[in-house]
């Protein structure tokens, strides 16, 4: 298997076997910006505190390489992923490179209080001005006891509880105020900043009506959840409302890609994911395999058909068949920009990908590195 289906899944396609169709294209069908979502991932044999340093090093290449945005995600209780408290790592990462948008893809808002984040954000806009994304997810992106733990609450929240909880963070962002016989009447979140553009994230039609309702730009989760890209992103369109600053609809789509120098090689870097999304789905969370460890194990049948069904809409392969999978996926979404996540067990390896990719999609190349942001009102070295 060479290319995973990324045009087919999308379209609904329920076998998850390989796009056979599809001739790669001299061009993308049209250009649109391309981005990145990084999980941090802690790699067998390596620390978390590798797994930082190679993220930081990916993003500073990343901004190099011309991608628009960087966002990382929030998971927890997982220890192959680095990026629990994703607020700090943007930080990080906005003080590692100085133009290359920073955010969260995303903040799963049910885990924290409103005025929380607020405050987060808040800080982060005033220390990197400008460059600070704020995507908001609904889901806890972890376990129900976790998820307990983060909210201090034996209750979970309620879907119906989302919509509560979002206009609460962007009266705290805006320094509105609110109703006069609303809880939080006379709260405010500091310190104030330029409002971060706020995106809603989702893997399903619900968030995709909200953002649609509310006029929100809206980020959909393909990579794990191909049978309701298409779906959402109608419904996202067709609900749209006209909000201040945002007149249509801006759509990105998250895909999950691994391209290396030709498509075996690719194949062989992507087998840890498979294993890792089966040990997940098991119940079993791990550091992230290497390659070593995922040709060494002893797939059944029905292992390897759960593993290629789950990843089944990745886009894996050589520059010319990531090239025809990425537009098999514009053309079937009418995506407004491309959020690529890619993990793979070397960072050099992950990177290299993320290098050709840009190569193929015609990004700025070869820009010299940007000199390291300083936040404001830090000192400056001498």
């Amino acid at each position: 298997m060479t290319a995973t289906g990324a045009g087919g899944a999308v379209a609904g396609g329920e076998d998850g076997g390989p796009v056979t169709s599809l001739e790669p294209r001299v061009n993308p069908t049209r250009s649109v910006p391309l981005s990145v979502l990084d999980l941090v991932p802690v790699g067998t044999g390596t620390t978390p505190a590798d797994a930082v340093r190679g993220s930081l090093d990916l993003a500073r290449h990343a901004e190099r390489l011309g991608f628009t945005r960087y966002w990382l995600a929030e998971h927890h209780g997982m220890p192959g992923i680095a990026s629990s408290a994703t607020s700090i790592l943007i930080g990080q990462v906005a003080a590692a490179t100085s133009t290359i948008r920073v955010g969260s893809g995303g903040v799963m808002l049910p885990n924290h209080a409103p005025l929380a984040v607020a405050e987060q954000f808040g800080t982060l806009g005033t220390l990197f001005p400008g460059r600070i994304d704020l995507g908001i997810g609904r889901a806890p992106g972890t376990d129900p006891a976790t998820a307990r733990a983060l909210r201090r609450t034996a209750g979970l929240l309620a879907v119906d509880d989302f919509p509560e909880q979002l206009s609460e963070l962007t009266t705290f962002l805006s320094g509105g105020e609110f109703a006069a016989d609303h809880a939080m009447r006379g709260v405010h979140a500091f310190p104030q900043a330029q409002v971060p553009p706020i995106w809603l994230l989702g893997s399903s039609g619900y968030s995709a009506q909200v953002a649609g309702v509310l006029g929100l730009p809206f980020a959909f989760a393909h990579h794990f959840s191909p049978a309701n890209t298409v779906p959402a992103l109608e419904l996202y369109r067709r609900s749209f409302r006209p909000s201040p600053g945002r007149e249509r609809p801006y759509a990105i789509v998250a895909a999950a890609v691994v391209c290396a120098e030709d498509d075996e090689r690719a194949e062989w870097l992507a087998a840890p994911v498979r294993l890792a999304m089966l040990r997940i789905r098991g119940g079993r969370p791990g550091v992230f395999p290497s390659p070593e460890e995922a040709a060494a194990h002893s797939w059944t049948p029905q292992e390897r058909a759960a593993a290629e069904n789950a990843t089944a809409s990745h886009i894996v392969g050589s520059p010319s068949t990531v090239r025809a999978g990425l537009d098999a996926l514009l053309d079937v979404t009418d995506a407004d920009e491309i959020m690529i996540t890619t993990n793979a067990h070397r960072p050099a390896d992950r990177i290299r990908s993320y290098e050709l990719v840009a190569e193929i999609s015609g990004l700025a190349q070869a820009r010299p590195a940007a000199p390291v942001a300083t936040p404001v009102g830090a000192a400056r070295s001498r």
